[in-house]
């Protein structure tokens, strides 16, 4: 999950917490919620975990800064400043990148099975070559809509 200056349940819920000598997610132990764009209420069901659970989002390295106020965790996401949206765009580029080599990967994957088939007689030549193309359409098709998530994100993102 990527912080983006907005209260987002997100952001929380796998910071990891020894809770009853296990370690476990705030989202098993607590209630998540955002009280208004910038701030998330944290209230976890069993009190006596309620500094457990405080230390793990301060120590989660995410420039969150939680405050205990009697039985609930508040959470103040701050508001990014320019360099901040600069490095997010930077790491979005990179998620971006990351999911177009896993989505290559797969249809290598896929091509070589396809191939493979081919070569053990369970498919006909012509099949292999629609089969072939559909996995190159579609390929085409995921990359583009990577590509736009990742476009509309940095937009967001560079918005004030």
């Amino acid at each position: 999950m990527l912080r983006t200056g907005r209260a987002n349940p997100g952001i929380l819920e796998n910071i990891k917490l020894m809770a009853y000598n296990t370690p476990m997610d705030i989202k098993s132990v607590a209630a998540i919620n955002v009280q208004d764009a910038q701030t998330m209420i944290v209230e976890p069901w069993d009190k006596s975990i309620l500094t457990a659970v405080e230390k793990a989002i301060r120590e989660a390295d995410i420039g969150i800064n939680p405050v205990i106020d009697g039985t609930i965790i508040r959470v103040v996401v701050p508001q990014m400043t320019e360099e901040n949206r600069k490095q997010l765009v930077k790491r979005v580029r990179e998620k971006i990148e990351e999911s177009k080599i896993k989505l290559r990967a797969v249809r290598e994957s896929v091509r070589d099975t396809v191939l493979d088939m081919e070569e053990k007689n369970e498919i006909a030549e012509d099949e292999k070559y629609k089969l072939l193309e559909e996995i190159d359409r579609l390929t085409k098709e995921f990359s583009n809509k990577i590509e736009s998530i990742g476009e509309k994100k940095e937009t967001d993102i560079m918005t004030v």
